[in-house]
């Protein structure tokens, strides 16, 4: 159970929709979840996977309702509330991003998250000493 992981939109969108030419990003995005079990998603989160899906993967309402409840069944799903707000706020100040960006990662902090999976956002950026930006489709880097 990894309660304390918050996966963004475009992961999950990876995951669950195969684009022509994006099918490394599609098998890790699915490894990365699977391995992950129960992980973090805000309610921002759902919605954004929800129009995509909809829109620009012309999935069937059907087929997203299941998606949705399995959503809630399967992960932790955090509000955006007005604490959530306010710490978005808070973020926007501090690290000049975008008011979505700002309002998903104060969702996660809220959450208690210590690791925020997503490829829109600055890799390895730390947010208060409490939460990592982690790109998975960035290349490993060197050790030692």
């Amino acid at each position: 159970m990894r309660g304390d992981v918050f996966v963004d939109t475009n992961v999950w969108l990876y995951a669950l929709v195969l684009e022509p030419g994006e099918e490394a990003k599609h098998d890790c995005a699915k490894q990365l979840i699977a391995g992950l079990g129960r992980c973090t998603v805000s309610t921002q989160v759902i919605a954004e996977v929800s129009v995509n899906l909809l829109k620009k993967a012309g999935m069937r309402e059907p087929d997203l309702i299941e998606i949705v409840e399995d959503f809630y069944a399967s992960h932790r799903v955090q509000d955006t509330g007005l604490g959530c707000h306010r710490r978005a706020s808070d973020l926007r100040s501090r690290f000049a991003l975008s008011f979505w960006d700002s309002l998903v990662l104060a969702a996660a902090r809220e959450a208690g998250c210590s690791v925020f999976y997503s490829e829109d956002m600055q890799h390895g950026l730390q947010i208060d000493d409490r939460l990592r930006i982690v790109n998975p489709f960035a290349p490993a880097e060197p050790t030692g």
